[in-house]
């Protein structure tokens, strides 16, 4: 493991900031070139409140530590297309995590816990705040990329399928220490907050790279559909989660996704556009989410028949 190479971090304060052109270059210049070379990043002066990450990292150790009961009276609801609600991995999955899913604050889906008693609005605030960054990130994204002004805005324009998940991850064991495979997100952007505890890496060149935790930096990862839309230009990160022995690891995921219906395909100005051939097959995200879905409920016997979005890669 790759010890003494360092994720960069990225500060965004020139976007908060009247007439700061050299500071947002400056900053475009750094995202494009971690998009570039693995899609990880962190981020400082980002517009979330420190105190506000904090909290919500206080009050999920709160829940979490409750009677399975207690937390079971936010169990999902059938109807939702992901678990929104309090879940736990099945015991015979290698994945060891409990975790909390939340939609929009305004999403029907929603079971928010009324315990401890202002998780709730500490977790829509969280989410709101979130969004915000998602929607910065995705206009800096759009101009690294060299689109036309708003044009990822426009594309992605539903927020519905955005979705948070606070989880818990539990102590390592004296035989095993996997907290979340290895995996590439599915989804346009993610962004997570992590305890003190730490534990994800990111893969670089074969070699994995600890991600230190520190106070207020937001980690940042490009996924799947923004590598498929640049044709392979910015690369979607491959990360785990690794356990500590004698503490459990509390962190907040934020999935800034696309709607399901959305055909994602290389766009012409990474392809004819250039001279270059497209790198995949068009599809619908919707299908796509199913078949990542089928890998956590009927997990194959095999590592190399998990689905990724090589499934839908154009063979050269």
């Amino acid at each position: 493991m790759a010890e003494n190479v360092a994720i960069p971090t990225i500060d965004l304060s020139p976007f908060f900031t009247d007439g700061d052109e050299i500071g947002k270059v400056n900053v475009m210049n750094s995202i494009t070139k971690a998009c570039s070379n693995y899609g990880f990043f962190q981020i400082v002066n980002h517009g979330v409140p420190l105190d506000l990450m904090n909290h919500a990292l206080s009050l999920s150790k709160t829940f979490f530590a409750y009677p399975d009961e207690e937390k079971q009276k936010s169990s999902p609801g059938l109807s939702s297309p992901l678990p929104a609600g309090y879940s736990k991995q099945p015991e015979n999955s290698a994945d060891k995590n409990e975790y909390l899913l939340m939609f929009s604050p305004s999403s029907s889906f929603n079971v928010l816990p009324s315990n401890p008693c202002d998780f709730k609005e500490v977790l829509e605030e969280m989410f709101t705040h979130f969004g915000k960054v998602g929607e910065l990130l995705e206009s800096i994204l759009n101009d690294c990329l060299g689109l036309p002004l708003n044009f990822l805005k426009e594309y992605n324009h539903d927020r519905s399928w955005d979705f948070m998940v606070a989880f818990r991850y539990y102590p390592a064991t004296n035989t095993e220490n996997n907290g979340i495979s290895e995996h590439e997100d599915g989804n346009c952007i993610t962004f997570v907050i992590q305890d003190e505890v730490g534990g994800l890496q990111v893969r670089k060149n074969g070699e994995w790279i600890p991600v230190i935790p520190a106070a207020g930096r937001i980690i940042v990862n490009i996924s799947d559909v923004i590598q498929v839309l640049s044709n392979n230009k910015f690369k979607s990160a491959a990360h785990r989660v690794v356990r500590k022995t004698g503490r459990s690891r509390y962190s907040f995921a934020f999935f800034y996704n696309i709607q399901g219906d959305k055909w994602i395909e290389p766009l012409p100005q990474f392809t004819e556009e250039i001279g270059e051939p497209p790198k995949y097959k068009g599809f619908y995200y919707k299908d796509y989410q199913a078949l990542r879905m089928r890998n956590k409920s009927h997990p194959p016997s095999r590592p190399e028949d998990v689905i990724h979005i090589t499934h839908y890669a154009i063979s050269s």
